[in-house]
């Protein structure tokens, strides 16, 4: 009997792990992204930015079949435009962003599509390139921490690849790049629409 029982556990241990291993919970994403970023003024300074396209790529752990863990990074590149009683200063940077967030998928039953909601944070990393027309004498890197919010859906192609169409949105404080000169002191938000490639093992 007791032989009997051990059998009966072993099966059941060796069919869950195989059940686990055919179980597809990772994913490796890669995306074409757009940066839009809202203009805002404040302490006497206006400021703009140029709008841009970038690059994101990502991992998401699949928790369960509602729930996600995921990290990601984006860079794009763009000129930030600080306009005030003194002239016009610009500041081209690279933008790097490094992020994790929480994924819920949504209980909408569309076939071949899996849409969700995300919300998390992280942080973003302004760092000028130092190219003539757009650099200002001082200007340092600075990170500046986001909230991020987004919503998505992936069309599944296949058991391990999908097409992936996302909204990220980014709220955080305007960029000054160490520079008083540039501080406006005001929040402002990007938005960041992108599509791509999902692969799943």
């Amino acid at each position: 009997m007791k032989r009997g029982l051990f059998l009966t556990v072993a099966s059941i241990l060796l069919f869950s792990i195989i059940a686990m291993a055919q179980e597809s919970r990772n994913e490796i994403s890669v995306q074409g992204t757009g940066f839009f970023t809202k203009d805002s003024s404040g302490n006497g300074i206006s400021r703009t930015t140029t709008n841009t396209g970038g690059l994101e790529v990502g991992y998401r752990y699949n928790i369960n079949r509602w729930f996600s863990a995921e990290a990601n990074y984006g860079f794009d590149r763009n000129t930030q435009r600080y306009f005030s009683s003194g002239g016009e200063n610009r500041v081209q940077s690279d933008v790097h962003g490094v992020t994790a967030d929480v994924a819920v998928k949504l209980p909408l039953h569309i076939s071949k599509f899996s849409p969700y909601a995300l919300a998390g944070g992280g942080g973003l990393i302004f760092h000028p390139t130092g190219n003539g027309g757009g650099f200002v004498p001082g200007a340092d890197t600075q990170a500046k921490g986001a909230f991020l919010y987004g919503a998505g859906a992936d069309y599944v192609l296949t058991n391990h690849f999908s097409l992936r169409a996302e909204y990220r949105g980014f709220v955080y404080k305007d960029p000054d790049f160490g520079l008083q000169s540039l501080k406006t002191d005001t929040w402002t938000h990007s938005a960041q629409p992108s599509a791509g490639i999902v692969y799943r093992f």
